[in-house]
């Protein structure tokens, strides 16, 4: 009987990436998604069970849980912005979610990988987050992500639920929404860099990201998933490598200067400093290589090019 594995938002960008490997690996997959972020057409091509419906709703949960004993749990309400404008959904979402699904799995004795956010870290005066620091939430979608770390902390010590947060440091890839006011900046810079529109940059520019390639991220998750450390364990999946926001825009430029027929670029739109964000985000990697055996083979240069190659390709098809 093939081994099941449930996905939590597993028709959003990063789940529907896992889908992808889990059935590469021939094992069965369950997605449970709302579709409020997520898009059904993720998934096309890939032989999964579909349950359509929210984390907080224990009776779907548990649906979806039947015969599962592993859970890669990615759903939430994404963004920074959209929690300062609605912060009651992003915690609904994101915590109480969370719970509902933590719950379920430990009925079900179910292992559980959750995406846990490098926006716990804020701002701290060290160059690279490492696990061992004090969380600093400087919004309202990373307090409610840290909420959830909080709930796997406790489950795993009173159900003893096996769980991995794995903190996400900017994850980009193709599939990632890009018309959105919530979109990440890779894919904002890739859809108007390929249409000749000005690119909006927050700030001065030299904010800096660990931006991570999603095959990379899918990697690390699906090693924690299949771990045998008991407990909770928190690691982060990145690169470990610092890229400022202007530098990324540079970057991008470039290829697409390289396009056949590409016009002169406009100036970027140089808006103010966004509430909420993050100065400097870098990740410590060295907890991943340890314990999870987490190398990644693509990198940062390599998953830029394959990104916007994906979204000229999508351009093109419109």
């Amino acid at each position: 009987m093939k081994e099941r594995v449930l996905v939590t938002g597993g028709a959003g960008f990063i789940g529907s990436h896992v889908c992808e490997q889990l059935r590469r690996q021939g094992r069965a997959v369950v997605v449970l998604d709302d579709l409020s972020t997520g898009h059904r057409s993720n998934l096309d091509g890939l032989e999964v069970e579909f349950v359509q419906g929210s984390i907080t709703d224990a009776a779907v949960v548990q649906r979806a849980m039947q015969g599962v004993r592993k859970v890669v749990h990615l759903a939430a309400l994404p963004s920074v912005a959209r929690s300062l404008e609605r912060p009651l959904d992003t915690h609904h979402a994101c915590a109480t979610g969370t719970a509902t699904v933590l719950h379920s799995a430990a009925a079900n004795k179910a292992r559980v990988v959750y995406a846990g956010s490098s926006s716990a870290y804020g701002n701290q005066d060290v160059l690279h987050k490492h696990e061992g620091l004090r969380e600093d939430p400087l919004s309202p979608y990373a307090a409610a992500k840290l909420a959830g770390e909080l709930y796997c902390r406790s489950f795993a010590r009173v159900y003893g639920l096996g769980v991995v947060v794995t903190r996400f440091f900017n994850v980009f890839g193709p599939r990632q929404p890009a018309d959105s006011p919530y979109s990440g900046v890779v894919a904002a810079f890739c859809r108007s860099l390929l249409a000749g529109k000005p690119v909006r940059i927050d700030g001065d520019g030299q904010q800096a990201r660990d931006f991570t390639y999603v095959e990379d991220v899918v990697q690390g998750v699906l090693r924690c998933l299949d771990s045998d450390h008991g407990g909770c364990e928190t690691v982060n999946l990145a690169y470990g490598q610092s890229t400022t926001v202007r530098d990324l825009y540079d970057r991008l430029a470039a290829m697409a200067a390289r396009v056949p027929g590409a016009g002169p670029q406009p100036a970027p739109i140089l808006a103010p400093p966004r509430a909420g964000d993050v100065r400097h985000s870098l990740a410590a990697t060295e907890r991943a290589k340890d314990r999870f055996g987490f190398v990644p083979t693509v990198g940062f240069a390599e998953g830029l090019q394959r990104t916007f190659d994906w979204y000229r390709q999508q351009a093109g098809k419109s």
